[in-house]
């Protein structure tokens, strides 16, 4: 193998050396792409690619594939359109799919069904669902696309600005080898290429004076980062009694017993700017949107109604009820109570960065025990004992989720970067308009409002109305790598932005674009920074794009 320059960085810094890879196997992999990560937008970066003909290879640090859908159990934020339009129609046929599955099991319709009838998304359902959909995409193009679970990126290597070899690491046995591919692609949740390659990229809040925005903080601050949360899925046994039963639903009596750090969970006052209206383990939290301390509810029986809305059903997994894929009703744990607030995952070292993630699953564990003996309930007694961790449904044995539901990455330096003027209902008003920017190089569409969780900087909630907005392609390419695309959270946004364009159909549309520039890229012998420089480039990505299904334009009447 031809002796090459790999780059790592630590801090900032670029080191290079020639050196040579150990351990790896001697021929290594090759495709036309290599997609580093394979969540929602890697996923579907491999279906767009491999639908156009490429070999794909796809990684990933889970042993499935899904990201937020799936690892991390997280169902679908959506927009109120999403039956009619905002998506491409890959991912319309998943969501088809998932409907498909529970209609076959439950002999129910599959118009509109919503197997959780939760209040947050419309198509509410188990992520174990997910799973088996998305590997039943994947499968369809056969050996086109080569899944490689269970291992990490570990060195790049290349020359000037191009990256030509990737050194990946086994999370089973620590074994090395290599990934070659004229492009590369980084949907990783924490933007983890972008630090190997020496990729220009941005963390935290940009501050007021990068670009204006209306909600940026007053000073720049690099590690003040949105919460990630560890979810978990929990039911209830309307019909446990603790007097003759030992366990609800005759879970293992270990996955009852509250963390070391329940008293400190407990206890714990969030430190934010605006104040939180008291501990973090309560149903007063601070409303998103005005600040103002909001009470809520939680009642978990079957046909509950209660006086204000109800954490139970807000993402509600199944219904009770349903037998399938479990048994009872299911709800999922991705609640303001469980944000994890001290600490940040992202350039940090791989200890804390385990410690941080061991700290995020002991609050969530000490939610579900305080939900078991100490919430409020209707009748002014405290707690539900039927409560219990639900084993499965998110493919693990203790009923948390296999990865952290991550909300910010790192974000690449690009040739265009989304800021709050672009997209912000106020800030376009304020200059008297009434549409989102719209950019002539679009690859597709997407909504939700700017949504900030509390800050690992002490910032209480950000979150703003958003207009209908577009995804331009400058904002998947780097300023300067020059065979590198982004496809997930770490693409060219802003800290404002990204709480509109980190959601599941966004990053999947990221995605889908990101494998349709690797097909043309082939097809045409140039590099993503030439054909984003050329107009009669773009118009024939975009026409591809439209040909399969996807939305560049919002079309209202």
């Amino acid at each position: 193998m031809d002796r090459r320059h790999f780059i790592r960085t630590t801090a900032g810094a670029i080191l290079t050396s020639p050196l040579a890879f150990s351990g790896c196997s001697s021929d290594g992999l090759k495709g036309d792409v290599v997609i580093i990560g394979a969540g929602t937008g890697g996923v579907a970066a491999a279906l767009a690619a491999a639908e156009r003909g490429l070999s794909v290879i796809l990684t990933d640090e889970m042993p499935i594939p899904g990201g937020q859908l799936t690892s991390q159990g997280v169902p679908p934020d959506e927009h109120q359109w999403i039956e009619e339009q905002g998506a491409p129609a890959s991912y319309r046929a998943f969501r088809q799919q998932v409907r498909a599955a529970y209609t076959r099991e439950w002999k129910a319709s599959e118009d509109l069904l919503n197997p959780g009838a939760c209040g947050v998304s419309r198509i509410c359902h188990a992520p174990s669902v997910a799973t088996s959909v998305l590997q039943d995409m994947l499968s369809q193009y056969g050996r086109r696309i080569r899944f490689l679970p269970l291992c990490v990126p570990e060195v790049a290597g290349g020359h000037r600005d191009h990256i030509d070899v990737i050194q990946m690491r086994s999370l089973v046995d620590g074994s090395t080898f290599h990934l070659e591919a004229p492009l590369f692609i980084d949907a990783t949740e924490r933007g983890d290429l972008l630090p190997l390659t020496g990729a220009e990229y941005v963390t935290g809040s940009e501050g007021q004076a990068a670009y204006g925005e209306p909600h940026a903080t007053a000073e720049p601050d690099a590690t003040n980062e949105q919460a990630f949360t560890w979810c978990a899925a929990i039911g209830f046994d309307p019909a446990f009694d603790p007097t003759r039963q030992a366990t609800p639903a005759g879970v293992d009596e270990a996955l009852l017993q509250p963390p070391a750090s329940y008293a400190y969970w407990r206890d714990y006052v969030p430190a934010l700017m605006p104040s939180w209206p008291g501990t973090l383990l309560d149903l007063s939290y601070s409303n998103p949107i005005t600040l103002e301390p909001r009470r809520l509810d939680f009642d978990p029986r079957p046909d509950a109604e209660t006086e204000r809305f109800n954490l139970w059903a807000y993402r509600r997994l199944q219904q009770a009820g349903r037998s399938w894929p479990v048994s009872g009703g299911v709800t999922l744990l991705n609640w303001p109570q469980n944000d994890y607030l001290e600490e940040r995952l992202i350039d940090v070292t791989e200890t804390e960065r385990i410690g941080h993630e061991e700290a995020a699953k002991d609050l969530t564990r000490s939610l579900i025990h305080w939900l078991r003996t100490e919430v409020e309930r209707p009748d002014g007694g405290r707690g539900w004992p039927g409560i219990h961790p639900m084993p499965g449904i998110l493919g693990t044995d203790d009923g948390l989720a296999m990865a952290p539901y991550i909300r910010e990455a790192r974000r690449i330096r690009a040739r265009t970067t989304v800021h709050e003027h672009h997209v912000g209902q106020q800030a376009r008003q304020a200059v008297g308009l009434t549409e989102a920017e719209h950019f002539p190089d679009s690859v597709g569409v997407g909504y939700y409002r700017i949504d900030l969780h509390p800050s690992t900087a002490g910032d209480n909630y950000i979150d703003v109305a958003a207009l209908p907005f577009e995804i331009p392609l400058g904002a998947l390419l780097p300023i300067r790598i020059e065979n590198l695309v982004a496809a997930s959270k770490n693409i060219g946004t802003t800290h404002i932005t990204n709480g509109c364009y980190r959601l599941h159909p966004v990053e999947w549309s990221i995605g889908e674009a990101a494998g349709a520039l690797a097909a043309l890229c082939k097809k045409t012998g140039e590099r993503p920074p030439a054909i984003h420089g050329s107009p009669a480039q773009i118009e024939a990505l975009q026409r591809d794009l439209t040909s399969g299904g996807a939305q560049l334009r919002w079309q209202f009447d």
